[in-house]
């Protein structure tokens, strides 16, 4: 734990994408986190199993080397018998805003040194395919939820398409959420700040995956559907990585003190 005030230091990574993107997670985020002083490492990976969706083995894989929280987003059953899995993994947190019979967490809450985070995943409602309901409402639900429950510092992985919603959510949480960040457009935006409330916001942590691809997948492929309008079955582009994120300090009150973004390459 960081002193002078600090208390959690955080790291989120962006979406993983693929083997590439796992393999930079295995290189890099053992040596991030010991030197960075890190309480905390949440990993978003909705796009660790072949550029689509997840898996228990892979859960795991991630925890061994650091990884104390998984988030998801629109594709969390994407894989065969997830839905059955999730329900058993402890530091697994999915979408919240959608149906009530998915299974699985709505919130995740980390504790160290007698220090608690709440960890929330949230589902946009623009341009998106899954029909999420209002992650407003949902997430002004689960924030004074972890309140009641002593919960200060609180994190929410807002997984959207659309740059204002994430934004409006951003603004919506100020004061209540120690950060708020964006996922799911892979790209990492130059925009971390904190709000007036002392609430850390970006609107994209960026990813990890490969760094010559086109978000993660196969540029030729990418070419073949956008530019020539052909069909291309997409697959997770291969070669050197990078890992993408951001690092907050949140204090004894759960506001945010710094926001960091960064991006490590192999």
């Amino acid at each position: 734990m960081v002193k002078g005030g600090t208390k959690l230091r955080i790291c989120f990574l962006g979406d993983i994408v693929g083997d590439c993107g796992r393999r930079a997670v295995r290189n890099i985020l053992p040596d991030l986190k010991r030197d960075q002083g890190i309480d905390c490492c949440i990993i978003n990976a909705e796009n660790a199993a072949h550029g689509l969706g997840c898996n228990t083995r892979i859960i795991k894989d991630l925890s061994a080397c650091g990884c104390d929280c998984i988030t998801l987003g629109n594709h969390t059953f994407s894989k065969s018998g997830f839905a059955e899995e999730i329900g058993s993994i402890g530091n697994c947190v999915r979408p919240s805003n959608i149906s009530p019979s998915w299974p699985g967490k709505d919130y995740f809450i980390f504790e160290k040194d007698g220090e608690k985070l709440g960890v929330i995943n949230l589902l946009g409602q623009v341009s998106m395919n899954n029909y999420a309901d209002n992650p407003f409402v949902k997430a002004k639900e689960l924030c004074a939820k972890l309140k009641e429950m002593g919960v200060d510092s609180i994190f929410v992985d807002f997984h959207a398409e659309a740059t204002s919603e994430k934004i409006a959510m951003g603004y919506f949480l100020d004061g209540i959420a120690s950060c708020v960040v964006g996922t799911h457009t892979h790209v990492q935006t130059a925009d971390e700040r904190i709000l007036p409330g002392k609430t850390g916001y970006i609107t994209d942590c960026g990813m990890c995956g490969a760094y010559e691809s086109v978000l993660g997948m196969d540029v030729s492929c990418s070419l073949t559907r956008l530019a020539d309008k052909l069909p291309c079955r997409y697959e997770p582009a291969t070669g050197p990585a990078m890992v993408c994120g951001i690092i907050i300090d949140v204090d004894n009150s759960g506001r945010c003190l710094s926001i960091k973004r960064f991006c490590e390459y192999e």
